[in-house]
């Protein structure tokens, strides 16, 4: 002989209405919070990529245009095509104290619709040759 309970009030396994209620609303309220935190994280990641790209490009402009002497020539500009060709620079000189001149290489780049830019700069001589020697 066996003997089979039986619930009174409903005893099933499930959710109520008011659980599933309450579950929608609380994500309605968290979710949004949560994926202004992600698009803000990813913006804040892609800005830091854009500047140290353009840094290290801008860094080795300078270096390569010290390094051969075509600072002194007149006012430089380009991008990097075509490994980079959403940066653009331009290489501005200004003469400083003792002989030597501020060479500049700014970095220009467009992210989210805004115009960026970097600028790294050096102190060079005139008196230098292509090796950064004094003659």
């Amino acid at each position: 002989m066996t003997i089979r309970r039986t619930c009174l009030h409903g005893c099933g396994r499930g959710f109520t209405l008011v659980e599933v209620l309450a579950t929608l609303v609380l994500l309605g309220i968290i979710l949004p919070v949560a994926m202004r935190g992600v698009s803000m994280s990813m913006a804040a990641a892609s800005s830091a990529r854009h500047t140290a790209e353009a840094t290290a490009l801008a860094e080795a402009k300078l270096n390569q245009l010290v390094a051969d002497g075509t600072w002194a020539s007149a006012t430089l500009s380009g991008d990097f095509s075509p490994d980079q060709p959403e940066y653009q620079w331009a290489c501005v000189t200004a003469t400083r104290d003792y002989g030597l001149t501020e060479v500049a290489v700014r970095v220009a780049w467009t992210e989210r619709g805004l115009p960026r830019e970097m600028i790294v700069a050096t102190l060079a001589s005139q008196s230098t040759n292509a090796a950064g020697v004094l003659p």
